[in-house]
């Protein structure tokens, strides 16, 4: 399995600044190359349906399991 890891940040009040958080897509048969490829498509698709967000960051790696909650 891959995972495309990404953080998003939605602009708050001034006073705030920026609140980002770590996201996930899960992919179960892809490699990490087609990973790499189809990113920029998904999460072009993920802030079209989350207006307010951008992607600071992202990368494709091998799931985790050690660190995915149960």
């Amino acid at each position: 399995m891959i995972e495309l890891l990404f953080v998003t940040c939605m602009s708050g009040a001034i006073s705030q600044g920026e609140t980002c958080q770590e996201r996930s897509l899960v992919f179960t048969d892809v490699t990490p190359m087609t990973c790499l490829m189809a990113a920029q498509p998904h999460l072009a698709e993920w802030v079209v349906t989350h207006p307010g967000h951008r992607i600071a960051s992202w990368k494709c790696r091998p799931v985790q399991l050690s660190e995915r909650e149960a």
